[in-house]
């Protein structure tokens, strides 16, 4: 496994404190379409002792998901990324089939350990939960799980073979919240059967999955995720290394050492497997002295996590993993 952040806002300061705290990859938003620009920022990374290893999150797809006027257009801007990515040489592209965009909470500054800010949902008051995208409803009505689906297979059909090659790898992310509607809207991909059924449409191993530890803790269903990290092992291209106390329909972030998943045996789990790819710290607290204006996406937090993710990934190393970190 390699160690990757996310860092934002995306300074010189917060790339050199991802390399000092050991990580071997970074992680970046959407670049647009510019090939120069994602070159620009590859070299960049690359200038800090790092990689640029993954491009995900603000990945325009809304209209390619729902079917909506201009899904073509956008489905080959989509395309256009994906050749971007390989020349490149930026390996994985992590997108989802969230109808809203982007994760969802009801609450952004609800109380951890020692005062830190977290995200919360309770689906107590379903109707409150903001739509942190902005983007308008374009159709009639909600889109129907049967026709999301369709898109979808229409969607890896187009871009899949592109994929391959361009020597890029494709990393779905599950819904977050894991629920089969929001808001009336319906969701296709918050539980393991749904990848499989991805995996089914297509077999390519270009067509991967982002595992999305905390996404899948939330469930309802009360996945055993060390499980879940044996069960799609051949299919892992990218991680997001997360916990959260309760789940849906009331659950809140935590700090990545004090939630109810056994996150040691998780890391031991991406070793035993043979998985080999980039795992960020996702969702990380606000701590003090933070503005807490982009919550789960501030730095003291996620250098907090990079140091216990390094902690558990020594150890697991030392018990027999394949791979060991660097110096």
């Amino acid at each position: 496994m390699r160690l990757a952040l996310l860092v934002t806002p995306f300074s010189d300061q917060n790339l050199q404190l991802a390399a000092q705290v050991g990580a071997e990859e970074i992680v970046c938003t959407y670049p647009g379409l510019d090939p120069a620009a994602l070159r620009g920022t590859r070299e960049r990374v690359e200038s800090f002792g790092m990689r640029l290893g993954v491009v995900e999150r603000l990945v325009p797809t809304l209209r390619f998901v729902h079917g909506w006027p201009g899904w073509e257009a956008q489905t080959e801007g989509f395309v256009a990324l994906v050749r971007n990515l390989g020349e490149a040489g930026v390996p994985v592209l992590c997108y989802s089939w969230m109808p809203d965009d982007d994760w969802q909470r009801t609450a952004v500054d609800v109380p951890e350990r020692g005062g830190a800010l977290v995200t919360a949902l309770d689906l107590g008051g379903e109707a409150s939960v903001p739509n942190p995208t902005g983007h308008a409803v374009e159709g009639a009505g909600p889109t129907s799980a049967e026709r999301l689906w369709e898109n979808l297979e229409r969607f890896l059909e187009r871009v899949v073979p592109v994929a391959e090659q361009s020597g890029v790898q494709l990393a779905m992310h599950p819904d977050d919240p894991p629920v089969a509607a929001l808001r009336g809207q319906a969701r296709i991909m918050h539980e393991p059967e749904h990848f499989e059924r991805l995996f089914r449409i297509n077999d390519s191993p270009a067509n991967g999955m982002c595992l999305c530890q905390g996404s899948f803790a939330s469930s309802a269903a009360g996945h055993d995720i060390p499980d879940l990290i044996r069960r799609f092992a051949g299919r892992v291209r990218f991680a997001h290394f997360r916990d959260v106390v309760g789940a849906v329909p009331s659950f809140r972030e935590s700090f990545h050492d004090n939630g109810k998943t056994d996150m040691p045996a998780c890391m031991e789990a991406y070793y035993a497997a043979g998985i080999d790819c980039p795992i960020r710290p996702d969702h990380a607290p606000t701590l003090a002295g933070e503005s807490n204006a982009t919550p789960g996406y501030h730095m003291l937090g996620r250098l907090y996590a990079a140091g216990y993710m390094r902690g558990l990934m020594q150890c697991a190393a030392r018990s027999g993993a394949r791979r060991t970190l660097p110096p």
